[in-house]
């Protein structure tokens, strides 16, 4: 039909107007493989970003030029923050006590940076053997009432991510963090709090096998006065409730896992952001 017209004589209107209804379904054909490739882009968009937030820690690519992953800034923590940020002076421990009573550490040693030679005993050495040892960092704080005294150690593997999950596996099954013969050891310096924190004043230990960094955190606490300790406890059987061990009732499991959570957290913040590498 032309504008304003009427059906041509000898042109049928069936014609004119089945035209009309073919031209569109290319056009309609189109649309929705538009509309399914835009859902396909979205979904696959959406699941990137998520893959990307869920995955942060353990993607092997760069996120951006001058980025590093998460995993390995964190494998770099021991040579590029200050000690004074690694282990600060002061750390506060909001409801890290019994019955979520605030606590303040005051940092009273650092030992000096090195490897794992001579700084756990052999079974313990063994276990952790198969991560390998790139540094070790040491650091004990006292308690605001200065008659507890517990070490935090941050031990920088040289595994990869599977070998750090692989390790967190074992700790697991074996609950090899429980374990009295594999407790880490203290570090004592003189003319401190911890002069005389020894292998036999250990009361109360946390160790933390990471898989998001290449790090293994722990902390072991003790008495400043010297005292031996016949029956250590694990810091989670020592805070349950209705524990009557001495390190239980002193609070020691409390002293070593409130640390060992609060260095643990410090750390990801750390490397959850991307360090620029040095041109």
């Amino acid at each position: 039909m032309s504008p304003g017209g009427v059906p041509g004589a000898g042109r049928p209107a069936s014609v004119s107007f089945g035209e009309p209804q073919r031209r569109p379904r290319p056009f309609a054909r189109r649309t929705r493989g538009q509309v399914v490739a835009a859902a396909v882009c979205l979904v696959l968009g959406t699941g990137l970003i998520g893959g990307a937030v869920t995955g942060a820690w353990l993607a092997d690519g760069p996120e951006g030029p001058g980025t590093r992953h998460a995993f390995a800034v964190a494998g770099d923590l021991w040579h590029e923050v200050p000690v004074d940020q690694l282990f600060p002076p002061t750390v506060q421990g909001r409801g890290a006590g019994p019955g979520e009573a605030d606590r303040v550490w005051t940092r009273i040693a650092v030992a000096p940076d090195s490897g794992c030679k001579g700084a756990f005993d052999a079974l313990l050495t063994r276990a952790l053997a198969p991560v390998g040892c790139e540094r070790l960092l040491r650091a004990t704080y006292t308690d605001a009432t200065q008659s507890h005294v517990t070490t935090v150690g941050l031990l920088f593997t040289e595994a990869d991510a599977a070998g750090m999950g692989a390790l967190a596996r074992r700790f697991e099954r074996e609950r090899l963090d429980r374990r009295g013969d594999l407790m880490p050891l203290p570090y004592a310096a003189k003319d401190t709090a911890a002069e005389g924190f020894g292998p036999d004043q250990r009361a109360s230990w946390a160790i933390s096998v990471l898989t998001d960094a290449p790090v293994v955190v722990y902390a072991v606490s003790g008495w400043a006065d010297g005292r031996t300790v016949d029956e250590p406890q694990p810091a989670e059987d020592a805070m349950r409730s209705g524990a009557t061990t001495a390190p239980a009732q002193a609070g020691l499991g409390h002293e070593a896992r409130g640390l060992a959570d609060r260095f643990e957290r410090a750390l990801r913040q750390r490397a959850g952001t991307p360090t620029e590498r040095p041109s």
